[in-house]
């Protein structure tokens, strides 16, 4: 193989070097001493302080997040985050998390992560795929310290080794990668727009302008809500004839490395297929339509179907009592909120007649339709966009050169 040689890491192409995360760039965090004389987090502040939870799998999540001004930001220039600047979270269980910064002038650091800033020679996309293979993750172990609270030190984050082609390449490899990521985010942000104008639907039939003659009916009557099996119970027999778990945690986040694995010789009516509605009624209660691959129900979830009602309607129904369930759930004293098919009872269900549901249901259903092919199309983008990562990253399959 004179087109290969072997490296700390791996074979690589010959006209490939080795570089560690200190070499590529910047590596920086916020002082403690900075935290804790400047930072106050505020309402109304211009700019968002990101923390380690706002770091999950490559993405920005911003469900849950800090505030400062910019004043504040402007008197700590040294960890104010810039477009292309990569995160990477250093204490804690989640230990690698990473994301790439969209857009300058809009995030701040703040404790338990660290900032990535590439010199001109590499390509901080690059750099950013790379974090997401295998390769990545193979090469964190053995670098966390600590007992209580796991912790990478600055020093161990810049001994990271990471390959890479001449610059050229690593472009074109990051072109490749960004246009399959700007498809996913597309279709992740066309289901966020149809989810609000289905929910937006919703609410005004059944809320603002329902009818006064409307049947009013419990939730647990429209429709069927199957509760999981114990799947540890239902081992594969074989390495051929199994599926995964869907458990709340898949629910959360998708089918990973860590998921369970079930025997296919189960009732077929605990198969979970993409476009079902899954409903959480334990710990992180939530409802979603799934748009993961072929999977088998575990307890504490239920498989919601309906012979009578369409999906959207019972979808939407239960979305409607979420919040209030979530309220129910919170008031046990259990260490594990939850509800019970008393709650379901309890939760009622306006009823339009048969020709106004038609009507509703002409206008909806292509919505929910469109939410549902679009998830297909997702996962056939990131498996595509995943395998073909994997290749790159190692110069198995080559582009630009």
């Amino acid at each position: 193989m004179s087109e290969w040689r072997e490296t700390e890491i791996g074979n690589i192409p010959t006209h490939w070097t080795v570089s560690t995360i200190g070499q590529i760039g910047d590596v920086t965090k916020l002082a403690g001493f900075e935290y804790t004389k400047h930072f106050s987090y505020v309402d109304d502040g211009e700019v968002i302080a990101l923390r380690a939870l706002n770091v999950r799998e490559g993405v920005l999540d911003l469900t849950d997040i800090k505030k400062i001004y910019k004043k504040v930001s402007n008197e700590l220039p040294r960890s104010k985050l810039l477009k292309n600047d990569i995160l990477f979270t250093y204490v804690g269980a989640n230990i690698g998390q990473f994301a790439i910064i969209p857009e300058n002038e809009k995030y701040h650091l703040a404790p338990n992560i660290c900032r990535i800033r590439c010199s001109d020679k590499y390509e901080p996309y690059f750099l950013f795929c790379y974090f997401r293979s295998a390769f990545f993750k193979d090469s964190l172990d053995g670098f966390s310290h600590g007992s209580s609270q796991p912790t990478m030190p600055m020093s161990s984050i810049r001994q990271i080794p990471v390959p890479f082609p001449p610059l050229p390449e690593q472009k074109a490899i990051a072109g490749v990668l960004s246009s399959l990521d700007d498809k996913i985010d597309l279709l992740h942000r066309q289901n966020k727009t149809l989810e609000a104008m289905a929910e937006a639907l919703f609410r005004q039939w059944f809320v603002e302008e329902a009818g006064e003659d409307w049947e009013e009916k419990p939730l647990s009557s429209i429709a069927n809500f199957l509760n999981g099996l114990a799947c540890q119970k239902y081992p594969p027999q074989n390495d051929v004839d199994k599926l995964p778990v869907l458990k709340i945690r898949e629910l959360s986040n998708g089918i990973s490395e860590n998921t369970d694995w079930v025997t296919t010789d189960i009732n077929k009516n605990y198969i979970v297929e993409n476009g079902d509605v899954i409903f959480a009624w334990s710990a992180s209660l939530m409802v979603k339509i799934w748009d993961g691959e072929k999977c088998v129900l575990n307890q504490h979830l239920f498989k919601v179907t309906s012979e009578k009602y369409p999906k959207w309607f019972y979808f939407m129904w239960c979305k409607y009592h979420l919040n209030e369930f979530i309220a129910i759930s919170e008031t046990h004293a259990t260490t594990m909120g939850h509800i019970k098919r008393g709650d379901l009872d309890n939760a009622m269900v306006l009823i339009p007649s048969e020709m106004e549901l038609i009507k509703m249901n002409s206008t909806i259903e292509p919505i929910v339709e469109k939410i549902i092919a679009n998830y297909n199309q997702l996962r056939t983008l990131i498996r595509l966009r995943d395998a073909l990562l994997t290749k790159l990253m190692i110069g198995e399959v080559r582009v630009g050169a």
